[in-house]
């Protein structure tokens, strides 16, 4: 394995590590900024009612994407064997 093969594999690892975790980052996003939208109209300041929505959300959509999640994990990872069994063969 040299340099390219290593640095291709990270940015692979990074790009599948965006994919798993964009979805639920933008979910939990949307929520807190419609939860300050409603904070601020209301005057209401209360730290739960900003912390209990998002922390819904984000495991509603975790279990709604998981097979997604799984899918794209299991490709990456079978992509990564191939690679590990290409590079016993070639040594």
């Amino acid at each position: 394995m040299n340099e390219a093969e290593a640095i291709e594999i990270c940015r692979e690892a990074i790009i599948v590590m965006l994919k798993l975790v964009g979805p639920i980052m933008l979910a939990g996003l949307v929520v807190g900024v419609i939860v300050s939208m409603i904070q601020t109209v209301t005057q209401i300041q209360e730290q739960a009612l900003t912390f209990i929505p998002k922390m819904l959300v984000v495991f509603g959509v975790t279990i709604w994407l998981l097979p997604f999640m799984l899918a794209i994990l299991g490709g990456f990872t079978h992509t990564l064997t191939d690679r590990i069994v290409q590079i016993g063969l070639n040594n």
